[in-house]
């Protein structure tokens, strides 16, 4: 799918083709799952060769940020899918050449959706180049990012509730409860290191075009001129992405001392079942042995014809059981 968006008063308007006449001030090619044919038409109208999504897909750095054709190429890893309990990472590349901002990618992204909506009601910064769409549309997906670490954030503290305050009377239910929560720690966890990973790839990617926005990489890269408040948005950016990565690390420590803290629940609620087993093993050992000394075939036991034989050994067999049971409890043993 291709989108094609012009630039009009500060906004965008979607045209069908590249042969309107509104052309000329095209701003932004989005390739969503593009077209071969789609492909080849950006690349014969802007003169660039654009990566495929193995060539996307490669993490040298590069590999994703590069000058080339007199475009900027810039890869980063977003996320999709957030919502679900299996979010995917999937890359996105920026490639910039004069006006005109070319996105290739493969999946459908919300930010990208929601920085439309906002660009179309007037609420986002006005549309006047490919670099302040490429701005734009790293905001919306900054703030998509601050969201999901806010929600974790707070489903963190739930599953903080849940670890330290369970009051399962049922062993078995609580160590099924217990390992519920370590399922869901381990989904938060995931979804956190690829939250992350997409922030350490906007921080990669607005340094490079910075660099080449003041003073370029190399003389094969001149340098791009930028207009102050661009400079400025480039600079929040990167502050945003900086903070949020600070506060994603944040989260994953705590994420790692819950599921440690989960982890070590488990071992006591399991230990101490074992210790209930040790403990009744022990209490029961020495009527066991003296119901063995009484069910020996000797023909001298006094005690076999005695009338009170069988009650002595009875309660022989309960003092036996009874005494290991005070000596454990006075010592603090169960």
């Amino acid at each position: 799918m291709l989108r094609i968006y012009a630039g009009q008063n500060g906004r965008l308007a979607t045209i069908d083709t590249l042969d309107q006449p509104e052309a000329p001030g095209i701003l932004w090619l989005d390739l969503l799952n593009a077209s071969n044919d789609d492909v080849k038409r950006i690349e014969s109208h802007l003169g660039i060769s654009i990566p495929t999504r193995d060539e996307m897909a490669e993490i040298e750095l590069s590999d994703r940020l590069y000058h080339e054709d007199g475009a900027e190429f810039m890869t980063m890893t977003t996320v999709t899918e957030i919502d679900s309990d299996h979010p995917v990472k999937a890359p996105i590349t920026f490639i910039l050449k004069g006006q005109s901002l070319v996105t290739v990618r493969h999946m459908e992204s919300k930010p990208f959706l929601q920085y439309v909506a906002k660009v179309q009601r007037g609420i986002a910064e006005p549309c006047v180049s490919g670099e302040s769409v490429m701005l734009g549309v790293i905001e919306s997906i900054i703030d998509r990012i601050a969201d999901t670490l806010e929600r974790i954030g707070d489903e963190t503290d739930a599953v903080s509730r849940e670890v330290f305050r369970n009051k399962a009377g049922n062993a078995t239910k609580m160590t099924r409860d217990l390992q519920s929560l370590i399922e869901h720690i381990g989904r938060k966890g995931d979804l956190l290191a690829k939250l992350r990973e997409s922030l350490v790839s906007i921080l990669r990617l607005t340094a490079y075009h910075s660099a080449i926005a003041t003073n370029g990489l190399s003389s094969e890269t001149p340098r791009r001129k930028s207009k102050k408040d661009a400079r400025e948005r480039l600079k929040l950016v990167q502050r945003d992405a900086s903070s949020l990565a600070d506060h994603a690390v944040f989260l994953s420590g705590k994420i790692n001392f819950l599921l440690d803290a989960t982890l070590g629940l488990i071992n006591l609620q399991q230990n101490q079942i074992i210790k209930i087993f040790s403990v009744a093993a022990v209490v029961f050992l020495p009527p066991t042995l003296v119901a063995s000394i009484y069910g020996m075939n000797f023909d001298m036991m006094p005690e076999l014809k005695w009338m009170l034989g069988y009650p002595f050994a009875l309660g022989l067999m309960a003092l036996s059981a009874i005494l290991p049971y005070l000596f454990f409890k006075r010592r603090g043993w169960i």
